[in-house]
């Protein structure tokens, strides 16, 4: 789906025809578990992908009022769209109401690193999902821990000062729970060939915010 005027391209004269409102139709074919969360992404006879089911938007209740659910991004969580909150990641949210008023949407199907133009393989699912409370603790932004690698969140613009951020927490996470020294945290986000930044959302779109993460897998963890 394209909305009118709306992502980097709304305004562009080259790529004119891409400011025009459309909607696309994926067709989603079942893989190998009958169903599609291993299955296909069929735009027409010449493309196709895997499919990688992901929650675009994941959330407890702010602790202050937001724009929207679409806007609104923080260590509460929210429209984050991040293609690593999917199956078996573990997503770590500050709480700030009690039962922490949990809520998930904005399921999509796949989704390419900064949703470019606004838009995704919006789909409806079937969410499973299990919450615990840490007591005693309190983070900066969104963390997420994969099976095989910890990232930190942060949302912001200008982009680099997201970088910075989520960069600034990881190295935290890494000195206070994995006994790393300052000096070896710093050196592994320069150095260590596997460290990633993944800048998950970069809509040009009202007041969202950039959202990133910074990545090191748990091998170098100990």
């Amino acid at each position: 789906m394209f909305a009118n005027d709306i992502g980097p391209l709304g305004d562009s004269i080259k790529w004119k025809d891409l400011s025009r409102g459309q909607i696309h139709i994926i067709k989603h074919l079942p893989g190998p578990s009958g169903t599609t969360r291993d299955g296909k992404g069929v735009l027409n006879d010449k493309h196709s992908w895997d499919l990688a089911p992901m929650i675009g938007t994941i959330a407890v209740a702010p602790d202050r009022e937001i724009e929207s659910t679409t806007m609104g991004q923080g260590p509460f969580g929210g429209n984050l769209d991040m293609r690593d909150v999917k199956e078996a990641t573990k997503v770590y949210l500050n709480v700030y109401h009690e039962g922490g008023l949990l809520y998930i949407g904005d399921v999509h199907g796949s989704q390419g690193d900064t949703e470019y133009y606004g838009a995704a393989d919006e789909t409806s699912a079937t969410v499973t999902a299990s919450a615990k409370i840490i007591k005693n603790k309190t983070i900066p932004f969104v963390r997420l821990k994969k099976p095989d690698s910890i990232i930190s969140v942060f949302s912001y613009r200008p982009l680099e000062t997201a970088i910075h951020e989520a960069v600034d927490d990881l190295m935290n996470w890494l000195v206070e729970e994995y006994n790393f020294t300052a000096e070896e945290a710093y050196i592994h986000t320069c150095v260590n060939p596997d460290f990633r930044i993944n800048v998950y959302q970069m809509v040009r779109m009202g007041s969202l915010e950039y959202t990133v993460g910074a990545e090191i897998p748990l091998k170098y963890l100990g």
